[in-house]
């Protein structure tokens, strides 16, 4: 089990999922309402796609950011990491996941769901530091 917590540069990751324009203006929204991140986003460190938080990202994005925090894990070593398919008609493994994120060819929103063993605190990075 590895992962580091680290603020990555936005244009390095890969998104593996569309995202709900409704859910990512309440989420904009909230972010610019509290004036700091609270959750990092989770990334495969090999490939720099994203496993969990495509809202957080896009938002970020939305807001003219350059860096988000990321805690970055190993995605295909680490076997206690699993992703199952939340719809029926998408065949779901880690390869499908990474593949989309390095093709572009993005699944609907919503489409996987990932189990991560690692759970952290609650953070507090002001959005100034994501300039």
């Amino acid at each position: 089990m590895f992962a580091q917590l680290s603020l990555v540069n936005i244009i390095d990751l890969k998104q593996h999922e569309k995202v709900n324009s409704i859910h990512l203006r309440f989420l904009q929204k909230q972010i610019k309402q509290d004036g700091e991140l609270h959750v990092p986003i989770i990334v495969d460190m090999h490939s720099m796609v994203v496993l969990d938080g495509h809202h957080r990202l896009n938002s970020c994005i939305n807001m003219g950011f350059r860096k988000i925090p990321c805690l970055l894990v190993d995605y295909f070593g680490d076997k206690k990491i699993k992703v199952l398919s939340r719809r029926k008609r998408f065949e779901i493994s880690k390869g499908a996941v990474v593949a989309a994120g390095l093709t572009g060819a993005l699944f609907p929103n919503k489409t996987t769901r990932h189990y991560i063993p690692y759970k952290l605190q609650k953070l507090s990075i002001p959005l100034t530091n994501l300039q």
